[in-house]
């Protein structure tokens, strides 16, 4: 094994691990800028040097066998430390600040995370964040990431995940349209604009013990739009409680109804993920703690707020 281990072709491990996902030669060379028969020739070097094989060819397919996927677990972890070695490499090399690569959905970003930078960078002005905000699921290993914030259920394969918050829905609309609203109720708002998905809408009814068929005025593929939507008078929208916050707090958007919608179990809970290789690097232990402490500060002031107002009511002008 010794022998093995001095002779291993390290520069194959990449072609490997990505063959493995892929399952498709054509598809790794694609993907790695390589010819289809260099990646066949280092995966048939790497298999020679260990001595058995490490796929299945299944037509066009190829799948890792039980070697072949004890092998990517190691290799997965290896390559992932050698990330983490080169970065700590390349900031004492240079005596730059650390950057660490997050991929955020666009919603989070805007309405969460953007608003709470500043005390990110006055708690570690060493490490940069790099953001990118997508609503694609990223491959972190593949696309250069080191961690995500991520919603769903959590158990992402190959990933270590830690649950920051769930979030039920509320109702929320601009002040004036509250102002017109006061006191109505859930009737108040069937014929009232509705912005969102009409299957949310319809059950949030429901549960106020109403039969409502919603036919909402506009949906949308981002949840920071339909927000803005609604500070702008444009309706009536079912946001995530932890998303619009910081609107309620700066009167921006009033909750028009105690009555919260729990999401359903897809979508309930927000996450840190990250490669388990990267747990104990330095800038990503100083991520996890700083949003753990942002969430608990925002849960401490929502419960002040709740004690103080039981019932959320917006304010009433005062008399010229």
């Amino acid at each position: 094994m010794l022998t093995i281990m001095s002779r291993l072709p390290l520069h194959t491990l990449p072609v490997f691990r990505t063959a493995a996902r892929l399952q498709n030669l054509r598809a790794t060379a694609v993907e790695m800028h390589l010819t289809h028969s260099a990646v066949s020739q280092q995966i048939g070097v790497l298999e020679q040097q260990l001595g058995f094989v490490l796929f299945e060819r299944r037509g066009r397919r190829i799948v890792l066998n039980e070697a072949g996927q004890a092998l990517l677990c190691s290799v997965e972890s290896a390559l992932a430390q050698l990330d983490v070695g080169v970065l700590a490499a390349a900031a004492t090399a240079t005596g730059v600040a650390q950057r660490l690569r997050l991929t955020v959905m666009p919603s989070f970003l805007q309405r969460w995370l953007l608003p709470r930078m500043q005390r990110w960078r006055q708690r570690h002005p060493d490490i940069a964040l790099e953001l990118h905000s997508s609503q694609q699921v990223m491959d972190l290993q593949r696309d250069g990431f080191h961690a995500a914030l991520r919603q769903g259920r959590g158990g992402w394969s190959g990933l270590s995940d830690e649950r920051l918050f769930d979030s039920p829905l509320v109702v929320v609309a601009s002040p004036a349209t509250a102002r017109r609203l006061q006191g109505g109720g859930a009737a108040a708002l069937v014929h009232e604009p509705l912005l969102g998905d009409a299957d949310l809408w319809d059950l949030w009814f429901s549960e106020a013990g109403l039969t409502v068929r919603t036919n909402p005025v506009a949906s949308f593929n981002d949840a920071g739009l339909m927000l803005q939507a609604a500070e702008q008078g444009l309706g009536i929208a079912l946001g995530r409680e932890f998303m619009v916050a910081d609107a309620l707090r700066d009167g921006l958007l009033v909750q028009l109804s105690e009555q919260r919608l729990a999401p359903d179990a897809d979508y309930s809970s927000y996450f840190l993920v990250y490669p388990p290789s990267l747990c104990d690097w330095a800038p990503l232990q100083a991520l996890r703690s700083w949003l753990h402490d942002e969430v608990c500060a925002l849960q401490a002031s929502a419960a002040a707020a709740a004690e103080e107002t039981p019932a959320r009511k917006p304010r009433r002008k005062k008399a010229p």
